[in-house]
């Protein structure tokens, strides 16, 4: 099979340093604690939708404003939108409050105009927020768009980890990444389930991915599940279970199929742990 890395590609002048003064101004308004995050958010938003409309407070204010526009302007305020994980019995109201801003600037970012397919400039402002945002956000983290979280906040993330398009990280317990971990496209993993009987019934069990794991295309983990080092779940998988170091699991629910090539004796027991 043919070695294909991802090939580097470096943003030409004059973006180049446009993107890297916006990105500045944000990380350093971030490091300050005492940063006004819904300010931040807001303004930001307010910028990359509504570029050269004038001034926010008045436009809101004034009567003559449609009122659709004004509810639009409204919501690009935190403190005015709702998220669902806000309704969720377990949240932190405290914790939230300080990442609910940062991630509805993630968000509506993805959904802007300068947002959406920008690779490099996606990249680089959510690996900023991530680490405003998560427990732990390790180095060279790589997050593409749509990705969304639930409290954000129960997120911890090693080195070198890639997250795809739409995918959907359910923290509603502890979600624990480690290094080089990768999770395609439409993969979902939750932390939470339902009762069969009384759906208000709600247990949390934290997922753990291991080293060197891999989720692939709309593969899904459920509540409580561990995935082995350099563990693999396939495409259009559901893992119930843990996951065996090395192993590949497929199918629904998901089983070990085969064992890597590069995996140690130890994996490839019948009874490996």
């Amino acid at each position: 099979m043919p070695h294909r890395p991802l090939r580097p590609l470096a943003i030409p002048e004059p973006a180049a340093a446009v993107y890297d003064r916006w990105l500045g101004e944000i990380e350093e308004r971030l490091s300050d604690p005492a940063c006004d995050r819904v300010r931040l958010c807001r303004d930001t938003l307010f910028q990359l939708y509504y570029p050269g409309l004038g001034d926010y407070e008045a436009l809101v204010a004034d009567p003559a404003t449609p009122l659709a526009t004004r509810a639009a302007l409204l919501a690009l305020d935190p403190r005015y939108v709702t998220l669902e994980p806000e309704h969720y019995h377990e949240i932190d109201p405290e914790r939230y409050a300080r990442v609910k801003p940062l991630l509805w600037l993630w968000q509506r970012f993805d959904r802007s105009p300068l947002g959406g397919g920008n690779v490099t400039l996606g990249v680089r402002l959510r690996r900023i927020l991530a680490r405003h945002v998560f427990r732990r956000c390790g180095e060279h983290f790589k997050c593409f768009q749509y990705v969304e979280f639930s409290f954000g906040y129960n997120m911890e993330v090693g080195d070198n980890v890639v997250i795809h398009r739409h995918v959907l990280l359910d923290d509603r317990e502890t979600i624990r990444l480690g290094n080089r971990v990768s999770i395609a496209d439409y993969a979902n993993v939750y932390t939470h389930s339902h009762d069969l009987v009384d759906q208000e019934n709600v247990s949390s069990t934290p997922v753990i991915l291991a080293d060197g794991v891999r989720i692939t295309y709309h593969a899904t983990l459920l509540e409580g599940v561990e995935v082995g080092e350099q563990g693999m779940v396939g495409a259009l998988a559901v893992a119930t279970k843990r996951v065996r170091p090395y192993h590949v699991h497929l199918g629904i629910p998901a089983v070990p199929k085969f064992v890597k090539p590069n995996a140690p004796p130890d994996a490839r027991d019948a009874g490996g742990t």
